[in-house]
């Protein structure tokens, strides 16, 4: 069966129908659950958060930021991603700098500490995930590595389009409106 990842892209031959695509999520939501808790234990114990590494992580993906939008890419209420940046700036893996185009703004970005955590987490759960993989099938490790591509373009057309949290964001708070 062959599955476009473009965005919106449907044709006439397109198998899935409203019932389809509802049972597709839901198989899909239940698998990331599962994958939510494999990365937990994949992650070292550094310190870190998952709302802390994530929060770097987007710094690293985006580049600079407001705090605002980054409580509001995190699903956080700006009271919480206030003190989570506090807490990043006293570690020495985040700054706060002026905006260029606005002085009264302040940005975030990670630093080069921040950077460095980040490689040493990803490297750690790298190695162990590849522990894992080791015992799945040559099929298997295969059509994980076909469905990169779909796993990217699931990730950014929720980024790209309205919220599929709604007013509440990846901790169940109520977060900022998009």
């Amino acid at each position: 069966m062959e599955i476009s990842v473009g965005l919106g892209a449907r044709t006439a031959g397109d198998a899935f129908d409203a019932r389809s695509e509802r049972t597709l999520a839901a198989g899909v939501a239940a698998r990331i659950e599962r994958l939510i808790g494999l990365f937990r234990s994949l992650s070292p114990p550094s310190g870190l958060s998952l709302t802390a590494a994530a929060t770097l992580a987007t710094l690293e993906r985006s580049g600079p930021s407001r705090l605002t939008s980054l409580a509001v890419k995190e699903g956080v209420t700006q009271p919480a991603m206030t003190q989570l940046i506090a807490r990043l700036q006293e570690s020495g893996l985040v700054s706060r700098t002026a905006d260029p185009a606005d002085g009264r703004v302040v940005q975030v970005q990670l630093t080069d500490e921040g950077r460095e955590i980040l490689a040493r987490r990803r490297a750690v759960r790298a190695e162990r995930l590849a522990e894992i993989l080791a015992r799945l099938s040559p099929e298997e490790q295969t059509a994980l590595g076909a469905a990169l591509p779909a796993m990217d373009a699931l990730a950014n057309a929720q980024q790209a389009g309205s919220p599929a949290t709604g007013s509440h964001g990846r901790n169940g708070q109520l977060a900022a409106p998009r």
